[in-house]
């Protein structure tokens, strides 16, 4: 079982659109381990996108993820990272297919509506980042 790590952006909340990307990703038949609400401290929203820094797009990204509430998951499937982002569909709200979670619903790449990890490694770092190993619940169903 692999783990996948996403974030519901802060307009996931302003939108009232977080039970219907949950609900799409259990229906889909990914586990949920683990989730929390929270705001984002400017250090640790640093840490999160330390690749990007440097980046035309890098101070807005930070400023948008820290201006309000978001919501941090893991959830665990076979190849659950390809499978994250495939039902999330390209970065590129243009180039989101209709039916995938940024094709139906994002309209600006810098307000992105959700982030997911892109790598199996990513996630394992991105998770850390976010939540305790007493945060992460490994159920049977």
């Amino acid at each position: 079982m692999e783990r996948c790590f996403t974030m519901l952006k802060p307009g996931v909340l302003r939108r009232h659109l977080a039970g219907e990307i949950i609900s799409r990703m259990e229906r889909k038949g990914l586990k949920l381990t683990a989730s929390k609400m929270m705001v984002i401290s400017r250090e640790l929203a640093e840490k999160q996108y330390a690749e990007h820094q440097g980046k035309p797009f890098y101070q807005e990204l930070v400023d948008y993820i820290t201006s309000a509430p978001v919501v941090c998951f893991v959830w665990q499937a076979d190849d659950c990272v390809a499978l994250v982002r495939k039902l999330l569909g390209a970065t590129k709200p243009l180039e989101a297919a209709p039916g995938t979670i940024r094709g139906d619903y994002c309209l600006h790449t810098q307000h992105n509506i959700m982030h997911a990890s892109d790598s199996p490694e990513s996630a394992e770092r991105e998770i850390t980042l976010f939540f305790k190993p007493t945060e992460i619940f490994d159920w049977n169903d």
